[in-house]
């Protein structure tokens, strides 16, 4: 009896110890006065290991390449969010770096734009009749389908741009071939979707009642022939399904290290050992370039005041971790775009209050300027300031880097900007 109290008396204590530790976070990441601004940039990271007993692997934090032309506010930024200045009467019409012609393409609320397979227009759901566009950059609209689909929520394209898994706030899903009209539905505890490079395979999470009974999947783009790849259980929310494009990876798991640092554990489908990568943060968001070979990913952390910083990393093979880069912007990976296999194109917000990783919504109201990222010279390029203000979303490039397509996030709405 007595060890059981005593048991119980540890617990408590250990629980009040962690009470007051986050309470000592919270109060410096939000009220502290002090100036984080000068904190160096980590150059190493301890050796990073791979999936468990993985051979060990070792990333290299690289700085900056260039310095480039970002000037750095960091010490005069105010704590809220700066009133939005007056637009100039002089506007560019093409991305030269200053204030820049806007269009908008596309009036009504849209819903997952994504690049057409001619890569040059946009195909898009429409959010006020329920129908699939095609719209290009002269604001031509072509109807995808003639099928109406009330009250879509969340939508996942095929590489091919032919098929597309559809979701509804009910939890039914189902996928859907523009090419033969046809839709097969999909058990309501599947989620978080992928196609494979080839459109053929999918892989997502099958998320049964019992844990035991919750695994990543792989299984034929209809949802036929699924097999069980990797046991999830009660891990759901940190295991992120993603094909890479070359077809190693079809999944991520995160896991915490200490108080600033996850791992990233790469997932194949034949109980591959890959290495794994260290990132500096939480909230970790991951984008493959083109040929999967890096990995762009965002992360927050307290010493960013919780905001969310953009890095990129070699994510293929023996190479995996190597070169990982801190590149110096403010901003998520899902605000990005790889034009090429060295350039990366991000919408970045002028000003982000403190917290806004943790709070995504405390960056609701937050407008975003165009940079380009060259990514063998480090460079960082302001390269369009919208001629509105923009909370941008879905940012598309087209394949010859003529031009911009991009989401408001408050309207739905699509625009472009002229790249050349």
């Amino acid at each position: 009896m007595e060890k059981s109290k005593l048991k119980k008396m540890i617990l408590v204590l250990g629980f009040l110890i962690f009470v007051i530790l986050m309470g000592i976070l919270l109060w410096k990441t939000f009220f502290s006065k002090e100036d984080t601004s000068e904190l160096p940039i980590e150059q190493t990271i301890d050796p990073v290991t791979g999936l468990p007993l993985s051979p060990d692997g070792s990333g290299q934090v690289v700085d900056d390449l260039s310095p480039g032309i970002i000037e750095d506010s960091s010490k005069d930024a105010p704590q809220s969010y700066p009133v939005r200045p007056q637009i100039p009467s002089e506007i560019n019409s093409t991305a030269i770096g200053g204030v820049t012609k806007t269009t908008t393409l596309v009036s009504d609320s849209s819903l997952k734009p994504t690049l057409s397979e001619d890569g040059n227009s946009i195909q898009f759901y429409n959010q006020s009749d329920g129908k699939f566009y095609i719209v290009n950059d002269k604001g031509d609209l072509i109807a995808l389908s003639d099928k109406v689909f009330h009250n879509v929520s969340n939508i996942e394209w095929a590489p091919n741009k032919s098929k597309a898994i559809l979701e509804y706030p009910d939890g039914n899903k189902i996928i859907y071939d523009f090419n033969t009209e046809k839709q097969v539905t999909l058990p309501k505890h599947w989620e978080d979707f992928s196609f494979s490079p080839d459109s053929s395979k999918l892989v997502n999470k099958s998320l049964g009642t019992d844990p035991d009974n919750r695994w990543l999947i792989v299984s034929n783009s209809d949802g036929s022939q699924s097999k069980a790849v990797e046991f999830i259980g009660t891990n759901d929310k940190s295991v992120i399904s993603s094909w890479s494009p070359n077809n190693q990876i079809i999944g991520m798991y995160t896991q915490g290290i200490d108080f600033n640092r996850r791992e990233v554990f790469f997932i194949g489908q034949n109980d591959e050992n890959f290495k794994s990568i260290t990132v500096e943060g939480w909230g970790f968001e991951g984008k493959w370039s083109q040929t999967g070979n890096q990995l762009l990913y965002s992360v927050y952390s307290p010493n960013d005041d919780l905001k969310p910083k953009l890095w990129i990393v070699n994510s293929s093979g023996d190479n995996i971790g190597v070169n990982r880069t801190n590149l110096q912007l403010e901003t998520w990976a899902e605000k990005c775009n790889f034009a090429s296999a060295n350039e990366i194109y991000c919408a970045v917000p002028n000003e982000l209050p403190k917290g806004a990783g943790l709070y995504p919504e405390l960056a609701e109201n937050s407008y975003d300027n165009l940079y380009k990222i060259n990514l063998q010279t480090g460079q960082k390029e302001l390269i369009a300031i919208p001629d509105n203000f923009y909370n941008i979303s879905s940012l598309i490039i087209n394949k010859d880097q003529s031009t911009a397509f991009f989401t408001d996030n408050i309207t739905g709405q699509i625009h472009k900007i002229d790249l050349q």
